[in-house]
Formats: C-alpha cells, structure tokens, sequence
C-alpha cells in the first residue's frame, strides 16, 4: 500500500510537460511586448532628453545673441556649464537612452546648430520608429534627421 500512495503523490510526465509547454507559450507571447515596451520607454526618454537639451541651447541663444561654440563629443560648452544654464551638465554628458553619446554641433555637418546622438547602438528600424513619433517619419527630412552613427535634433539648419 505505501507503494501505491508513494506513485498517486507525484506528477506525471505528461503533466510536467504540458506545464512547461504553457509556460513556454507565455513567455513566447509576454516577451516580445516586454520588448516593445522597453523601446517606448528608450525612446520616450530620448525625445525629452532632446527637447530638454535643445530647449537650454535655444535659451542661451536666446539671451546671448548667438549659439555656444561646437565641442567634443559628450562635452558640454564650456559657456553652458555656470549656473544659470538650464542644461543638465551631467544627463549630457551620460550615454543616450539608445547608445552612444550626445554631442552639440555648431556649423559643423551642414547646420547651424543641432543636439545630435553619435554611434547608437539601436537598429535603423528602431531609429524610423523613433522618428515616426518624434518627427516625420523620415530620417531624410524634418528636424530629427541622420546617418549611419549620427542623427541630428537640428535647431536652425544651414
């Protein structure tokens, strides 16, 4: 009898195999939004981060007559870094939301000024994505246009 009772205890294989093929239905349905979500909130937080930045370079263009001096990749101007800029010295220089470093460009790549991301890391695709929420749609045209490891949030262009 302890035999029998041993036997009616566990799971068969069958139940175990069935519990892992729901499982892997699950995770195959639940994955792939995770993953959409997750590039809605990269790119969420790129557009601010873009609209921020460019919102304190427009200001101190603003109030000074003219656009800071172009610098280094991930360096902020040496002009916006006293206390009454509004720029976030240290969100500029960090690593963007999709890879690579932010850069401000003054008469450089054929536009007055722009906030611009080098070298992301995410897919053409994802950066089209982007661009359709942000802008037009379009990396050719609009105000957030780019290449191949640079795409531009331009503020006055050439």
């Amino acid at each position: 009898m302890q035999t029998q009772a041993r036997r009616q205890r566990g799971f068969t294989l069958v139940e175990i195999m069935i519990v892992v093929v729901i499982i892997g239905l699950l995770a195959s349905i639940a994955i792939p939004a995770f993953q959409k979500v997750r590039q809605n909130s990269r790119h969420a937080a790129l557009a601010n981060d873009l609209r921020t930045f460019a919102q304190a370079f427009e200001t101190y263009s603003h109030e000074n007559g003219s656009w800071p001096a172009d610098v280094g990749i991930g360096v902020v101007p040496a002009e916006m870094t006293n206390a009454n800029s509004s720029l976030d010295v240290t969100a500029f220089a960090a690593p963007t939301p999709i890879g690579g470093r932010y850069d401000w460009d003054h008469n450089v790549f054929g536009n007055v000024a722009a906030v611009s991301v080098t070298d992301a890391t995410i897919t053409a695709a994802q950066l089209l994505d982007f661009d359709t929420k942000f802008d037009d749609g379009n990396l050719a045209t609009g105000d957030f246009r780019g290449n191949t490891g640079r795409y531009s949030y331009i503020l006055q262009a050439q």
